[in-house]
C-alpha cells in the first residue's frame, strides 16, 4: 500500500510536466519579418512550464518588454534582452508577456508577439492578452490528467 501511495503522489507531481512543451515561435519561419505573429500565437496554448523558442537570425533579438514598450515598441527599458540567434525562455508563471525584436522598424512592421500564459499545463488554444478562454478546454485536460493519476494507482494497487 505505502509502494502505491508513493506512485500515486510521484505520477501526481510529474503528470503536469508531460503536457508541457517546447512552443516555436514563428513555427518554420521561425522569429522573423514575414509572420504575423497575432495570427500565430491565436493558434497556440502557452502554459506554464513550456518554453518559448526564438529561433532567428544575426541581425534580429528578442527583447522581454512590459505591455507598455510592446503597444509603442519601445526597446529602450527591456526587462530581458536576448541575441544569438537562438533564445529559449521558459513560461514560468502565468499571465501576459511581450516580447519585441529591437532592431530598428522591425517592431514597428509587426516583429513583435504577445502572450496569455495559463496556470497550469491544462490549457485550450491561448488567445492573445485580454482574448477569452475556453472553459471545456480546461476541464478536459484535467479530466484526462486525472485519469491518468487513477490509471495509474489502480494499475500499481491491483
Amino acid at each position: 500500500m505505502a509502494v502505491g501511495a508513493a506512485i500515486f503522489v510521484f505520477v501526481l507531481f510529474v503528470c503536469p510536466m508531460a503536457f508541457a512543451k517546447d512552443r516555436i515561435v514563428g513555427g518554420n519561419d521561425g522569429w522573423s519579418q514575414s509572420v504575423d505573429y497575432s495570427n500565430w500565437a491565436s493558434g497556440e496554448t502557452f502554459s506554464v512550464g513550456d518554453n518559448l523558442v526564438f529561433n532567428y537570425a544575426g541581425n534580429h533579438g528578442v527583447n522581454v518588454v512590459s505591455k507598455d514598450a510592446y503597444e509603442n515598441c519601445n526597446t529602450g527599458n527591456a526587462i530581458q534582452v536576448h541575441t544569438g540567434g537562438e533564445t529559449s525562455i521558459p513560461l514560468s508563471s502565468a499571465g501576459d508577456m511581450y516580447f519585441v525584436c529591437p532592431t530598428l522598424n522591425h517592431c514597428d512592421t509587426g516583429m513583435k508577439l504577445a502572450i496569455k500564459i495559463q496556470g497550469s499545463s491544462s490549457g485550450t488554444k491561448s488567445n492573445p492578452p485580454n482574448g477569452a478562454s475556453g472553459v471545456f478546454g480546461n476541464m478536459s485536460k484535467l479530466v484526462v490528467g486525472f485519469s491518468v493519476v487513477l490509471g495509474a494507482l489502480f494499475a500499481f494497487m491491483g
